[in-house]
């Protein structure tokens, strides 16, 4: 082969060479390339939900979010507001609005009174009791009871029960329901008030365990099968000693007063607790004649045996 052929030939194949080298090193380089631009760029975000660099958002939709961040951050504060309430009380220290604004409202003190209300939802829901402002001159505030009759409501003494509250609301739920409750009916009602199965709740801990064994071992409530229920399901009735310890009437009070109105606003549960009362008075009435009449019984063996020695 002539000596100029030969050298086209090896320039060719130097030149293909070339090429494969860098065909290889550029196939080499771009996995690396890639990775290093994906760890550099910003993350895509879930859900098909767009950046921030890709969608401002409006004047109304930066309103929303403002305004839900607030009802955020005053339910937060709602909360807070309780457990300084309780603490202020169980040290039996005044609670004033002062007070209040300091160690819990902070910057929010503008949203003092919605923040307050919310706070008094809870304690009622809660506990059975309210919180009232009892000296609006220096905005002094007391923890009022649901349930007392007296002129002056305050709490005193050891008062606050953390399931009173809970207790009254699903007695509540079974008395609407025409005394006899389906577990469904009880999770409705506790859910709207934030309370879940399952999830641990800041006063009550876990509240199916509360409501489903606890308060049925201390038989404040009947938790049964529903009859023929097939997959199985569970229904609430009141346990003896809630029929003992209260009654429908005060059930229906305690309603009332969480809708600020009176139990007669109800007229067929209002009907109903006057039926319970009257039989309830029947009863006491009752068990006074027979506990009179034991007694003549005994007090006339007494008296016949003192003279058995004439």
């Amino acid at each position: 082969m002539p000596r100029g052929q030969k050298s086209k030939r090896r320039a060719r194949e130097k030149r293909h060479q070339a090429r494969s080298e860098a065909q290889r090193l550029q196939d080499a380089q771009a996995p690396a390339a890639e990775e290093e631009e994906s760890l550099s760029s910003p993350t895509p975000p879930l859900g098909g939900a767009k950046s921030q660099d890709e969608e401002k958002p409006s004047t109304s939709q930066a309103s929303l979010s403002t305004d839900f961040s607030c009802r955020t951050a005053a339910d937060q504060k709602a909360i807070l507001l309780v457990q300084f309430l309780l603490r202020k009380y169980n040290m039996r220290e005044p609670i004033t609005k002062e007070g209040m604004l300091k160690h819990v409202i902070g910057k929010y003190k503008e949203h003092f009174h919605d923040i307050l209300r919310r706070a008094s939802e809870l304690t009622v829901l809660a506990f059975g009791i309210d919180v009232k402002e009892v000296d609006p001159t220096r905005h002094c505030y007391a923890l009022v009871s649901k349930f007392q009759r007296t002129s002056d409501d305050r709490m005193t003494g050891e008062e606050i029960m953390p399931k009173t509250g809970l207790l009254m609301t699903v007695l509540c739920v079974i008395f609407m329901k025409g005394n006899c409750a389906t577990e469904e009916d009880i999770w409705e009602v506790l859910n709207v008030m934030g309370i879940y199965a399952g999830k641990k709740h800041f006063i009550h801990g876990e509240p199916k365990k509360l409501i489903t064994k606890d308060l049925v071992q201390e038989r404040y409530l009947e938790y049964r099968q529903v009859p023929n229920s097939d997959p199985p399901r569970y229904e609430f009735l009141w346990g003896p000693r809630a029929l003992a310890e209260t009654s429908k009437m005060k059930v229906l009070e305690f309603l009332a007063k969480i809708h600020d109105t009176v139990p007669s606003a109800f007229p067929l549960l209002y009907e109903e607790a006057l039926r319970d009362e009257e039989e309830r008075a029947r009863a006491r009435f009752a068990a006074m004649l027979l506990t009179g009449a034991v007694a003549s019984v005994h007090s006339g063996a007494d008296f016949r045996g003192s003279f058995s020695h004439l």
